[in-house]
């Protein structure tokens, strides 16, 4: 199947049959009809709960070959494998600078708006055994456990626990073992880019599941936690979507108009993704057809089989906002000042612990805990005031973190050279209709349009 597509006029976007058959139009009317059975059934709603929950492990069940086929059909590829190397070396820069960035971000907007100041809640009052699984999850996921966790116990394992990077790590290896094989690993290398044919087939006969999964999810959110948790503690939800605005809208937007693109037009292009992780909580669930997508936008294959699984462990910006700021408010909320040193030491904190609990489930509940538990003034079991509206929380969370992660590999594609800038000219534009973008991308980008080198 040729990657290249004929792009259409302009204003002239393919809608695949009627509204109703669009998959963002689907997805947006299951998600008012989940808020609706939440608000006004939420017994039955609560029962809905195994649809959100089928539709993630379906979408989890199909990460691991995407992974492993993209990484591998696209490393192969290249010429130079020393240009994996240096991808993966810019990759992790860019990581550690905006999720820095990003827990530095929530600190200045807690200090500036303190959503917990006038709580005043005691210690001694809040159930710590509420959050006590999340602090034993937190203990036994150390940075080093992390590290020796991207090891998988055997090749077979890494598919079956599902782990993205030790996915990732096997397909690395085997990427680079076809790629010394030379004219011998051709014929390997053709069956593998059929084998993404096939995988990528499996995808969206899963995505089609993607309204009833979002039903589910957000009619259990709704239903189970009531939009009524939310007011008592709306200044700290209204204050953390703020700031993910912010970090979105103005310095990803910066970071995006810097290297030839703008943001709001690239919102547009991945809405279906977007409402997708809206629906389900989870960033995962839109992890395979993201992948799609950039590559259509003109981004290489190898570099999104690089940075995408690589950022859902390493870029999640919206978690490390979400840290920042609430182990703040619980600090303001139990009456705990912090001076600039012990914040600062809290950020320190918080950089490792990211880290260390990335994949895990629940990672941002259970980051936070493992930052408060190093960190003795603030109390653990202050996350007691959050953990009815984490739900909420979350949502925000998965949709910073997906764009990020988009942004993320927009911007190192062109960095590396392997961005066709006209492909993406014409996506950001709607000249592509939503079956190109979805369509899987199986041969190399012609390069006559990509930028050159930016460093």
């Amino acid at each position: 199947m040729p990657q290249e597509t004929q792009s259409r006029p302009q204003g002239q976007r393919a809608r695949g049959g009627s509204l109703f058959r669009s998959l963002y139009v689907q997805v947006v009317v299951a998600v008012v009809v989940g808020i609706a059975l939440g608000y006004f059934c939420p017994h039955a709603a609560v029962a809905l709960k195994p649809l959100g929950d089928a539709f993630i492990r379906l979408v989890k069940m199909v990460i691991p070959p995407v992974i492993f086929l993209t990484v591998v059909t696209g490393v192969a590829s290249l010429s130079d494998l020393g240009q994996a190397g240096r991808l993966a070396a810019k990759s992790m820069v860019y990581f550690l600078t905006f999720s820095s960035l990003a827990l530095v971000v929530g600190m200045v907007m807690a200090n500036i708006v303190r959503p917990g100041a006038h709580i005043h809640a005691s210690p001694a009052t809040l159930d710590a055994h509420a959050v006590a699984a999340y602090t034993a999850k937190a203990q036994a996921h150390s940075f080093s456990d992390f590290l020796l966790n991207i090891i998988p116990d055997t090749v077979v394992s890494a598919f079956v626990t599902g782990d993205i990077l030790q996915v990732l790590l096997v397909a690395i290896l085997f990427s680079i073992s076809l790629s010394h094989m030379g004219a011998r690993g051709q014929a390997i290398l053709v069956l593998l880019r059929q084998l993404t044919q096939l995988v990528f087939g499996v995808v969206r006969l899963v995505m089609y599941a993607a309204p009833l999964g979002a039903l589910g999810a957000m009619a259990f959110t709704i239903g189970r936690f009531g939009i009524g948790s939310v007011l008592h503690l709306a200044f700290l939800v209204a204050t953390f979507y703020a700031t993910a605005a912010l970090f979105v809208l103005v310095i990803l937007g910066a970071v995006a108009r810097w290297n030839g693109f703008r943001i709001l037009p690239l919102l547009a292009y991945l809405r279906e993704e977007l409402l997708i992780v809206l629906g389900t909580s989870s960033s995962e669930s839109a992890l395979p057809s993201l992948m799609t997508r950039l590559e259509n936008a003109g981004c290489a294959p190898s570099v999104v089989g690089l940075v995408v699984p690589m950022g859902y462990s390493f870029n999640l910006d919206g978690t490390n906002i979400y840290m920042s700021l609430s182990a703040l408010f619980i600090a303001q909320a139990t009456d705990v000042h912090l001076g600039l040193g012990q914040q600062i030491s809290l950020l320190l904190v918080a950089m490792i612990s990211s880290k260390g609990a990335a994949g895990v489930t629940g990672a941002g509940f259970v980051t936070l805990a493992a930052t408060l538990a190093v960190v003795p003034d603030v109390p653990v079991a202050g996350m007691a005031l959050i953990l009815g509206i984490d739900r909420f929380m979350s949502e925000c969370r998965s949709l910073t973190n997906i764009i990020g992660n988009a942004v993320a590999t927009i911007v190192l594609a062109r960095w590396e050279g392997a961005l066709d800038t006209e492909r993406l000219a014409a996506a950001l534009s709607g000249r592509i209709s939503d079956a190109e973008a979805d369509t899987p991308v199986l041969t190399p980008i012609d390069t006559s349009t990509r930028t050159r080198s930016a460093g």
